[in-house]
């Protein structure tokens, strides 16, 4: 996996989740508020619909809240996790249309979650770079540092996924 810097190098992010257009969340499981020091982000009720790409105990959502998990590396995807990508892309894309606020979440909220995040941003009509731009605006330039999610989202998910299940 190529990334732009080590895990190590990677600083926290300094909230728990960043809106990134109406709506639509990013975020992690741990940040690092204004004392330096490391806090959890647990999510109680603040979201309609939670997306969980890497679950941690713990952090929520409460009972009530719809939550959908599906976890996946933070490294090359085969066929099956691609299409789980794209079908949280498309349910968050759907549910912020229909009004519904939505958290997707992985372990800092930078790579997997920005992922899912932008391509359902492209089933909102936005481009590719154009997606990757935002989040890194909104979130932190940190966001999507894993160069091959940027290659798949510039690729196409879909071809991707179609590419991934031809070599096997």
């Amino acid at each position: 996996m190529r990334t732009r810097g080590r895990a190590a190098d990677v600083p926290s992010p300094e909230t728990p989740w960043s809106e990134i257009v109406p709506g639509l969340w990013m975020g992690g499981h741990e940040f690092r508020g204004r004392s330096g020091q490391l806090r959890s982000a647990v999510v109680r009720g603040e979201f309609d619909l939670v997306q969980t790409l890497l679950r941690q105990p713990g952090h929520g959502p409460d009972p009530g809240v719809e939550h959908q998990v599906w976890a996946i590396p933070d490294g090359p995807l085969d066929g099956t996790q691609l299409a789980g990508v794209i079908r949280l892309a498309r349910a968050t894309a759907d549910a912020v249309d229909a009004g519904r606020t939505v958290l997707v979440r992985c372990f800092h909220g930078y790579n997997r979650s920005g992922l899912v995040v932008a391509q359902a941003l492209t089933h909102q009509g936005h481009s590719a770079d154009g997606a990757i731009r935002l989040i890194r605006a909104r979130r932190s330039p940190w966001a999507l540092h894993n160069d091959l999610f940027v290659e798949y989202l510039r690729t196409g998910l879909s071809t991707v996924r179609l590419l991934e299940e031809l070599a096997e």
